[in-house]
């Protein structure tokens, strides 16, 4: 039997209010809190619920303390639920082996705010560095890496250092990385949050781009403007519940009663 971990064993915050989270039927307690997991599609008995279909681009919205960040970490494997159940790529989180996780996790691309790229290596090795990692071979990495950094527009940049780089750059080289496994869906957390609003529009283009490429993208966001402006589904959680689910623009909500 797995080992439940408490809220303060966690690394990083979960940012979210005491009791017991809902996303459909799937529950979890801040004192019940496993760390498993990984991917995209939550299906529970007789309620489909607010996941992403296949190809699907999602904004994940709402106020600090909300929740997303709990989602996200459902999503990547950080944590598990404590009751129903999540599918996440083909694979059950709940009932998935310890051998299984990392070829869970190789379908998944995670974009993060701060960039987390090793600045000792160029753009072209952060990325091969990635690839290794899952067992690519020599020739896969040399084929695979040059298409990637022209999709994100850096393909004069792979001989460059991170430090070498504006802040838009080192985030196009984060999507480069995420997207360098050719994952089944890419899961962006606040990706625009250390760019200026030209730029924010420019990475979330690019990530329009890639969804229309087949790759899935879940995107949390503050950005109003942003969501407003892309007229994609908007799921918008607030004190661990699913408020809205619908698609156009931001829409905000708390919980009364």
């Amino acid at each position: 039997m797995k080992k439940a971990l408490t809220l303060c064993r966690l690394a990083g915050n979960l940012s979210a209010a005491p009791g017991v989270y809902k996303i459909g039927n799937t529950r979890y307690r801040h004192d019940s809190i496993k760390r498993r997991g990984d991917g995209v599609r939550q299906r529970h008995p007789g309620h489909q619920g607010p996941y992403p279909d296949d190809r699907e681009f999602v904004f994940l919205v709402g106020p600090s303390g909300s929740g997303k960040s709990t989602i996200i970490k459902l999503l990547t494997g950080e944590v598990e639920p404590c009751a129903g159940r999540i599918m996440i790529n083909g694979f059950s989180v709940s009932n998935i082996s310890e051998k299984q996780i990392p070829l869970m996790r190789r379908t998944l691309g995670v974009i993060f705010q701060d960039f987390r790229l090793i600045e000792k290596k160029t753009v072209y090795d952060n990325l091969a560095f990635v690839m290794r990692a899952v067992g690519a071979s020599p020739k896969e990495i040399r084929k695979r890496i040059p298409y990637v950094l022209e999709l994100v527009g850096l393909g004069k940049k792979a001989d460059s250092y991170p430090t070498e780089l504006s802040g838009g750059e080192q985030q196009r080289v984060a999507i480069a990385r995420a997207l360098v496994n050719n994952p089944n869906t890419i899961i962006a957390d606040e990706p625009t949050g250390n760019l200026d609003p030209e730029r924010s529009l420019e990475l979330m283009s690019l990530l329009v781009k890639i969804n229309e490429l087949g790759t899935t993208v879940v995107v949390v966001t503050h950005e109003k403007d942003l969501v407003d402006r892309f007229g994609k589904r908007v799921v918008t959680i607030d004190s661990g519940h699913v408020v809205n689910d619908s698609v156009g623009g931001y829409v905000g909500g708390h919980i009364h009663g």
